[in-house]
């Protein structure tokens, strides 16, 4: 071998060597952060909703709070309509960027593919999770003039007259409907479910005494309660809300075991980059974290919970097993 062919042969052996250790401190690097700056322009938050409900209320308390730390524009855009469907519809073919958000109640992902025939989007595919963001029980109301001042008297009217009880919510699939039904279940009544565009258009028809009763969320609902309005029978969590600590619970109320809580969480279009969904993550649990904050969260008997992405993605499968359960028991998907 003479000297240039040693060379070239040492030449080669430390190039190798060098790119194989590029390699190895690469797998220990930590994690691409998002670029700095991020985001750049206005994010939009897409509720599937309705304004006025507690979908809208949980999405504007946070958009308020991200547009300070981010220094740009969060917009909230409500787009209702198929049990929030369309909204997620919107936001599941958006640009991956993370500029545009999906501010959901639970049942978008965890019942509406049980119960729609035709899903124009997968939940499980076409969106990643970011955080559960707040969670309360939901409360049982019916008019302030209606004869049923306890859930015994609206349960024993039910069953003495199979089909005389209609109860209103935000939509097929949405969680105020699903409370509803899960509540009829397990009492074995015989009631009728009047869906509409938004929970705060129930609202007005339940005052109205176009329909007896809704199990709404406790933000909404709660906020409806007093003379001339609505009254308050049972709160569907598995203690008392200390924002109104004389409400029994459903189990209190003669039906034990009986538990049933709403959520509200963000989603991003698939293939939104992880630094991106992290970051947005971290800052939302930031915000979450602040005194204020919790403070109208406890207000409205909700309260924050800031999972991570992974906690929040294992949380949406476990939840979708169950109602699924649910759905076809109560034969509520849509042609059955």
């Amino acid at each position: 071998m003479n000297d240039i062919d040693g060379r070239r042969q040492v030449s080669r052996r430390t190039a190798a060597l060098s790119l194989a250790l590029t390699l190895a401190l690469g797998a220990f690097a930590p994690a691409a952060s998002a670029q700095p700056g991020w985001p750049s322009h206005t994010v939009t938050l897409i509720v599937p909703f309705s304004a006025g409900g507690s979908t809208d209320y949980v999405a504007r308390l946070l958009a308020q709070k991200l547009s300070e730390a981010w220094h740009q524009t969060v917009l909230v855009d409500d787009r209702p309509g198929a049990g929030g469907n369309i909204g997620a519809d919107m936001v599941a073919k958006s640009n991956p960027d993370g500029t545009t958000l999906l501010m959901a109640s639970g049942s978008i992902l965890t019942v509406n593919p049980y119960i729609y025939p035709k899903m124009p989007f997968d939940a499980q595919k076409d969106l990643v999770a970011i955080t559960n963001v707040a969670s309360g029980p939901m409360l049982v109301v019916v008019r302030d003039g209606s004869p049923f001042h306890t859930l015994k008297q609206l349960v024993d009217e039910g069953r003495a007259h199979p089909g005389s009880l209609h109860f209103g919510s935000a939509g097929i699939g949405s969680q105020v409907h699903m409370a509803g039904e899960k509540l009829v279940d397990a009492t074995g009544i015989d009631a009728v479910h009047v869906p509409y565009r938004g929970e705060a258009p129930a609202y007005s028809d339940l005052m109205a005494g176009q329909v007896q009763f809704m199990v709404g969320n406790i933000a909404a609902a709660s906020s409806l309660v007093g003379p001339g309005r609505l009254r308050a029978l049972a709160v569907t969590g598995r203690e008392r809300s200390k924002m109104m600590p004389n409400v029994p619970t459903v189990a209190e109320s003669g039906y034990p075991g009986f538990e049933n809580s709403g959520w509200f969480g963000l989603l991003a279009p698939a293939g939104t980059p992880k630094a991106v969904v992290d970051k947005i993550r971290n800052d939302t649990a930031q915000v979450l974290a602040q005194p204020e904050i919790r403070a109208k969260l406890a207000t409205q008997g909700m309260v924050p919970v800031a999972s991570t992405p992974a906690d929040f993605a294992r949380q949406i499968q476990s939840e979708s097993r169950d109602w699924a359960a649910v759905v076809k028991r109560r034969k509520l998907a849509i042609g059955s």
